[in-house]
């Protein structure tokens, strides 16, 4: 009884996030157009997006090949994999084991790489002109993912986010410089890898200014419909990760009643609505920076998580 309870919390957390990644996106774009003084979209746009492109048909290039096509389930695929191995109202699920951070960060980097070359695949010069700076981006936030993935196992003693869940909750955690600096290199990385301001604007299709956008304008159809879900996913994702790790309260560990489950479910989604009331607050408050400037504003989170990680290293020693 106790493996079909778990199976079951497991799999609503599976379409939990699925459910909530559109309307997280929704959340965002809603408050940032109050912030601008305009109504704004509704906040279920993003839902009627998905429907609307799944409808269309899709068009390809004549010279498209095999990747093209498959490219966007993959990417679809790894994104949700990887978000719903996030602990967002439970922790020591069925799949629990799974949740490492190490293994996060392949999955997220393996979709980034498919996009990448699926970008260059038609041969258009947006496509390698956004592949290239996704791949630039990445060789800075990849590094600073694991290097504040190193930092957390060298304070919980496991990259396991229910083991560093429970560690983080705990009186033992104390207060620390170097989780400060993980926390600090861990927004940037995810402002960066989700196309965000100062990094990327989401709403433009500007050549100067676009990279996501840019590997993805030969899409259409269902094809489009699975990358911005996975973009969707992928903001949800940071968003979690974020509370998981540096903000665990609530969580309910495995076999708890349904009151737990519920109380924990609704401080996850209150830590949603703060996280996207702070990122539309930042957003709003702050211009876009050039892309050469962009290696500049990873190379300090990049820089950030490793003095995290070596005052840890210098701390141990004493």
């Amino acid at each position: 009884m106790a493996l079909v309870q778990n199976l079951i919390v497991q799999g609503i957390q599976m379409f939990l996030v699925l459910l909530l990644a559109p309307l997280l996106t929704g959340f965002v774009r809603k408050m940032k157009a109050r912030l601008l003084r305009r109504q704004g979209p509704s906040m279920v746009q993003p839902y009627r997006d998905l429907l609307r492109l799944m409808r269309k048909e899709v068009v390809l290039a004549d010279n498209a090949s095999w990747l093209f096509r498959v490219t966007p389930y993959l990417i679809f695929a790894a994104t949700w994999v990887a978000a719903a191995l996030v602990p967002t109202f439970a922790t020591g699920l069925t799949f629990s084991w799974t949740a490492d951070l190490i293994a996060i960060v392949a999955l997220l980097g393996s979709a980034r790489f498919f996009l990448a070359l699926a970008g260059m695949d038609v041969g258009t010069g947006f496509g390698g002109i956004g592949s290239s700076r996704e791949v630039m981006i990445a060789s800075l936030a990849e590094p600073a993912m694991l290097l504040i993935a190193f930092s957390l196992a060298l304070v919980a003693g496991a990259t396991q986010l229910s083991t560093v869940a429970a560690f983080m909750t705990s009186s033992a955690v104390g207060l620390r410089v170097s989780l400060g600096m993980a926390l600090i290199a861990l927004v940037m990385v995810a402002i960066a890898e989700n196309a965000r301001i100062p990094v990327d604007n989401p709403a433009t299709h500007l050549e100067l200014t676009m990279v996501h956008e840019a590997m993805v304008l030969e899409y259409s159809g269902r094809h489009l419909a699975m990358i911005e879900f996975a973009s969707f996913l992928k903001l949800l994702l940071y968003m979690s990760l974020i509370a998981c790790v540096f903000l665990p309260w609530g969580l309910v560990t495995v076999g708890s009643g349904p009151e737990a489950y519920a109380v924990g479910l609704v401080t996850y989604v209150g830590k949603l609505l703060i996280g996207g009331v702070l990122l539309a607050f930042f957003e709003t408050a702050i211009a876009k920076m050039r892309v050469f400037r962009v290696p500049d504003f990873l190379g300090a989170a990049l820089m950030l998580a490793l003095l995290g990680t070596l005052l840890l290293f210098v701390s141990r020693s004493l």
